[in-house]
């Protein structure tokens, strides 16, 4: 589409590792939205901070127009760095701090593009909202904000990307309608009645009862929702302090993910009813009101679902340009707030493929050796700035 030359490959790759080195936690990343600011007032535009530690500008076109978004997240996640044998150059100068999961790519693909985008500003009419989010990593998450404050007013139409390990490197994969999950966190406190493990008849163990419940809950589940709709697990088992005594209760934190609402509400009903059933059975009736529990479900990110109709437009013209561009690719149980965005306004999200095995590029994301291959961040600038053009272009062809 363009003539990439070494420079602007340079340059992306440079932007790329700077944040690398400085990965900070969600909603505070202050030093990395001082970066982007910095970045974008080389690039003659101006950086003004939303949702605290976001930043937002704009890219003015010759004339009167429609107005599309590229999205980035910026925030790192609490994960030690590991040397390898590529990253010694920009490894996290945050002990403790890391970006596992590709954010600095997807920043520097967004200036990317934005640097491409501005050397053809008198050729499109309409104008790029550039949206650097933060918090992307934790629930609530960044986007909510970002909407709040205003940051999709007078937007017609959004795109974000997400750079995906298990994809091979350059390829480009997304589709029509859901295509990333909704999650859920679930906490479960159990309580029984504490004693000595000599008087059993005394007691009632909540440790016995969580433990049931982990053991049959997916088996439940699978009865009343496909098991490809849906996947469940547990990250937090909690109880007791001694060897020889019966804890009074036990806490249970978990999470599932569904591509469906109404799934959704069918793994919510199947929890309480399993959990109704197995209290039932350790009932005692000298503890009038034992054993009992509390549940608390947090629905997390909604369904992430791409327009039919933009995405269909988006894949047409980015087979145009690229040699792999597949739409074919099934819902990721991966969850993203960018799901927000697309609510409100018409858009796509798209996958980007990271993975290069002759580099040893083979992490997946959040993993303490993850790494990108850097060739891809001109492929996602590319990506970018072929769909707002065309989109400027022909905006009638994009929306319903």
């Amino acid at each position: 589409m363009h003539n990439i030359n070494e420079q602007f490959r340079d340059w992306v790759i440079a932007k790329r590792r700077e944040f690398h080195r400085i990965p900070e936690l969600s909603f505070a990343e202050f030093r990395t939205q001082e970066k982007v600011i910095e970045i974008l007032k080389d690039l003659g535009l101006n950086g003004r901070p939303i949702a605290n530690t976001g930043v937002v500008a704009t890219i003015q076109g010759n004339g009167l127009g429609s107005t599309i978004a590229l999205r980035s997240d910026m925030d790192g996640l609490e994960v030690t760095e590991e040397v390898t044998s590529m990253n010694r150059e920009y490894i996290s100068q945050h002990p403790g701090f890391m970006h596992a999961c590709g954010h600095d790519a997807h920043m520097s693909i967004v200036l990317g593009a934005a640097r491409l985008l501005i050397q053809q500003r008198d050729n499109f009419r309409g104008s790029v909202r550039l949206i650097f989010q933060p918090g992307e990593e934790q629930p609530p998450g960044g986007a909510i904000e970002v909407i709040k404050e205003g940051g999709l007013e007078e937007i017609d139409a959004i795109v974000g990307l997400h750079v995906f390990s298990n994809i091979d490197s350059g390829e480009i994969k997304f589709r029509a309608g859901p295509f990333m999950a909704t999650s859920n966190i679930m906490t479960i406190k159990i309580t029984g009645k504490g004693g000595h493990h000599l008087s059993p008849h005394l007691c009632i163990d909540p440790i016995s009862m969580a433990s049931r419940f982990i053991g049959c809950i997916q088996a439940d589940i699978e009865k009343r929702v496909l098991k490809d709709r849906f996947i469940l697990g547990f990250g937090k088992l909690a109880g007791g302090s001694q060897f020889n005594r019966t804890p009074d209760e036990v806490e249970i934190l978990g999470s599932f993910r569904t591509f469906d609402s109404k799934d959704t509400d069918i793994i919510e009903d199947t929890i309480r009813n399993t959990l109704d059933g197995i209290l039932d059975e350790y009932k005692n009736e000298l503890f009038q009101g034992l054993p009992m529990y509390e549940l608390e479900i947090m629905h997390g990110y909604p369904v992430l679902v791409n327009d039919p109709v933009f995405s269909k437009q988006a894949i047409a013209v980015l087979k145009k340009h690229f040699p792999i561009v597949s739409e074919d690719i099934e819902p990721f149980f991966g969850a993203e707030d960018f799901a927000h965005y697309l609510e409100e306004i018409p858009g796509v999200y798209m996958g980007l493929g990271t993975r290069n095995v002759e580099k040893d590029i083979i992490e997946g994301n959040h993993s303490s050796r993850f790494d990108i291959d850097e060739d891809i961040l001109v492929r996602g600038a590319e990506m970018l700035t072929v769909i707002v053009l065309d989109y400027l272009d022909h905006p009638d062809k994009y929306l319903p």
